[in-house]
């Protein structure tokens, strides 16, 4: 299984550690509220009881930082042009779409009035971004992001720890909003080179608990024929199977670390967004005339291969790219060659549309073994991201 790229800048590049302290694993209270178990009935406690949230998330307060406030919809240029100066030094062979920018003020699950922060120095330069959201959906557990952005040239003063401070604190108040008896998870992303960022993140509290690694594959070189079993077919996508094929990547994912399910609101985004490409997505169909997760003409999707071109990444590449932002196969047909299969139909597309380079991320620890699969088809390793968590 793959993992889709992330969307926003996510640098936190300071010194030292968050001005409040992290929590504890054993002997004491925290410990008690982290593990959720009610000590007299021996039940899971609601996550509105073990997460200890503040009633209020600390807004920063710093000498060169005039103004915070929330986002607006009139700020994704300001946004847009922090974002490519951060991306520029932390992960400089991609870039964010602008419709990403956007998501966060057209979906209903994010409130940008309480989930995001911009701070302005007094010169109405945009210098910091904070986000910090929840997943649309809930299925094993309530997770929510903490994500935030400091200019390159004013990183180091210490606002990106004040930053940091506020988004996981509005990160802590979603999973207090919960009743759930589900499992909690804070979840931060970083380059692993942003060690300033994970330092801090570890200072929090949190933990690394996954590595991503971005491979690339040269389109140059063959690509092998693979036929799926007599009774599947390789189609290209449409959007007449956009429901079907969401059905089938829950069903892909359900056991894939930190995945919830994807709900028809963010699944809509992605199919229908600017930079998704049908031509290059490719689905293996079975026959389930009937089936409630069928497609058209009762084809159930077995298996997916679904691709983005973002032409902004082809100058800081140096190559032309199509990024395989999710593979996966339903699990009654694992084993069966199906991501081989839809992987060379779709690296035969790009290739034919001229493209040099498929680019992907993937779990280095899938249960499905991804990173062997990548790697024996022409896939190089070449950065890694780490995904830090704290629990309840």
């Amino acid at each position: 299984m793959t993992k889709a790229r992330p969307h926003w800048g996510r640098a936190f590049v300071v010194s030292g550690c968050l001005p409040f302290a992290a929590p504890t694993s054993s002997g004491t209270r925290a410990a008690r509220r982290l593990v959720g178990v009610n000590e007299q009935s021996n039940e899971v406690r609601p996550l509105s009881e073990r997460v200890d949230a503040p009633a209020v998330a600390p807004v920063p307060v710093h000498a060169d930082v005039a103004t915070w406030r929330p986002a607006t919809v009139d700020d994704v240029d300001a946004i847009a042009q922090l974002t490519t100066a951060v991306e520029l030094v932390d992960h400089p062979t991609w870039s964010t779409p602008r419709e990403g920018l956007k998501d966060t003020f057209e979906v209903s699950y994010i409130d940008p009035a309480t989930d995001t922060l911009l701070g302005f120095a007094h010169d109405g330069t945009l210098v910091a971004y904070g986000r910090a959201t929840r997943s649309s959906t809930v299925e094993s557990r309530v997770q929510a992001y903490a994500m935030g952005s400091i200019h390159p040239e004013w990183r180091g003063r210490g606002i990106g720890r004040q930053l940091m401070a506020w988004s996981l604190a509005r990160a802590q108040q979603h999973l207090a909003a919960s009743e759930s008896t589900l499992p909690g998870w804070v979840i931060m992303y970083t380059e692993e080179s942003n060690t300033a960022a994970i330092r801090l993140g570890e200072c929090a509290g949190l933990s690394i608990e996954r590595y991503f690694t971005t491979m690339q594959r040269d389109l140059a070189l063959p690509i092998p024929e693979i036929q799926p079993p007599a009774d599947v077919a390789l189609i290209q996508f449409t959007p007449e199977f956009a429901e079907a094929t969401r059905l089938a990547h829950n069903d892909a994912f359900r056991d894939h670390w930190g995945s919830q399910p994807s709900g028809t609101e963010s699944w809509a985004k992605f199919v229908g967004g600017e930079v998704f490409r049908a031509d290059l997505s490719w689905l293996a169909v079975e026959d389930a005339p009937g089936a409630d997760d069928a497609g058209p003409n009762g084809k159930r999707v077995v298996a997916y291969a679904l691709a983005s071109v973002n032409h902004d990444d082809w100058a800081l590449q140096g190559f032309s790219s199509t990024y395989i932002d999710l593979i996966g196969v339903a699990r009654h047909r694992r084993g069966q060659k199906l991501a081989p299969a839809v992987i060379a139909a779709q690296l035969r597309g790009a290739a034919a549309a001229g493209l040099e380079r498929a680019i992907l991320d993937v779990d280095t620890a899938s249960p499905t073994g991804a990173h062997t699969l990548y790697t024996g088809m022409g896939f190089v390793a070449t950065e890694r991201e780490v995904a830090l968590v704290l629990a309840y």
